[in-house]
């Protein structure tokens, strides 16, 4: 199989052979993030690696993160020079930034999200759910950064926003309707083998057997104030007596209480496992890349596995070229963003032609 190239883009220029990289992508990462470094004999940085700019990272030739450079930093020592240069995603000016102050009334999620991350500069947006909850009152408090806010208002329809490579936002969650891209074998006779390392973590830690959440209504002119919002979402999966109580002031329905609560339940099941497992090369056996959103399966004979896991986290390292691939129970994760459908859902790149509402923040833009 023939090494990818990894290349920076910044303006028209790209930039490779690096002597060593990390591109991680992570779906409960707010900022996916890169890094690459260069070790010669002389060497002259070009003007244009500096802090700010945007950048593209491509693998192999493949679009993989749009984002920009955060540090570059250039060490000169007798013999030898060493540029480190990191950057993310385009979540980096949500993370890092504050939102903008407002308070409104009877928003849908389309329009919360827009208040939220137009001012920051994030101008495509893509809504991936049949079913959007309105807010009967949002409000955003001073200091409240972008990306909390915009978590906030994603978590209150069981949905998870991220970035895709071409740097669109979306609000949405997993597809497990997906085929697994790739069996990842490691067994006692070596048959098969294409695993280099695993690694199982089981821990009751953060589980719940039960979730109960209560909220409350505002009054609006259509109808009276509640205080008696409740709901309780239970975890079969947990044996012993663990009850947890969540208040969220924003959830202003028996429904929005729910999926709060099954919210929580399936973030604590996705906390509680996760297997890692370590890979030759950037791609699956098909030739795609490695990518947080796919289904693989996993066949590990001393753990005692055998199933089809979601992939929630990757890193790129080299050189030599590795992939780290982070999975999680299957079906564990964001149980209500589609609740009428399975299709458009996860982070893998979708192409030109496939269906999903673009909403363009630019000024003059239509959705």
């Amino acid at each position: 199989m023939p090494a990818d190239q990894v290349e920076i883009i910044i303006g028209n220029r790209a930039h490779s052979n690096w002597s060593r990289y990390e591109i991680d992508s992570d779906l409960l990462t707010p900022a996916d993030e890169w890094s690459v470094s260069l070790d010669q004999a002389e060497l002259q940085v070009p003007i244009e690696v500096r802090r700010g700019v945007a950048a593209q990272i491509r693998v192999g030739g493949e679009l993989v993160m749009t984002g920009q450079v955060d540090t570059r930093s250039h060490t000169v020592r007798k013999g030898m020079q060493g540029l480190d240069v990191r950057g993310r995603d385009g979540a980096a000016q949500l993370l890092d930034c504050s939102a903008p102050i407002f308070a409104a009334q009877e928003l849908t999620l389309d329009q919360v999200v827009a208040k939220i991350v137009r001012p920051l500069g994030v101008t495509k947006v893509r809504i991936d759910a049949d079913n959007k909850l309105g807010r009967d009152r949002v409000a955003i408090e001073p200091g409240e950064t972008g990306w909390g806010a915009l978590q906030r208002a994603a978590e209150a329809n069981g949905l998870w926003p991220w970035f895709e490579p071409n740097g669109t936002l979306v609000v949405g969650g997993p597809d497990y309707s997906t085929p697994a891209v790739d069996t990842l074998i490691m067994r006692r006779d070596g048959q098969g083998n294409n695993v280099v390392e695993a690694s199982e973590t089981d821990s009751l830690h953060e589980r719940f057997s039960e979730v109960t959440v209560l909220g409350q209504a505002h009054a609006t002119s259509a109808r009276s104030g509640r205080n008696d919002i409740k709901a309780t979402v239970k975890d079969t999966g947990v044996s012993v007596y663990r009850p947890r109580l969540v208040i969220d002031h924003e959830a202003t329905s028996t429904t929005i209480a729910a999926a709060r609560a099954r919210k929580v339940i399936s973030d604590a099941r996705v906390r509680g496992y996760s297997l890692s497992l370590v890979v030759r090369g950037h791609r699956a056996s098909n030739g795609v890349l490695w990518a947080p959103g796919q289904r693989v399966r996993a066949l590990i004979e001393d753990l005692g596995i055998d199933g089809v896991f979601f992939i929630m986290a990757r890193r790129f390292s080299g050189l030599p070229q590795m992939t780290t691939l982070s999975l999680r129970e299957d079906g564990a994760w964001v149980l209500d963003a589609h609740p009428k459908s399975l299709r458009r859902r996860g982070k893998p790149q979708k192409k030109a032609d496939q269906p999903g509402r673009i909403i363009d923040l630019t000024p003059g833009g239509s959705s």
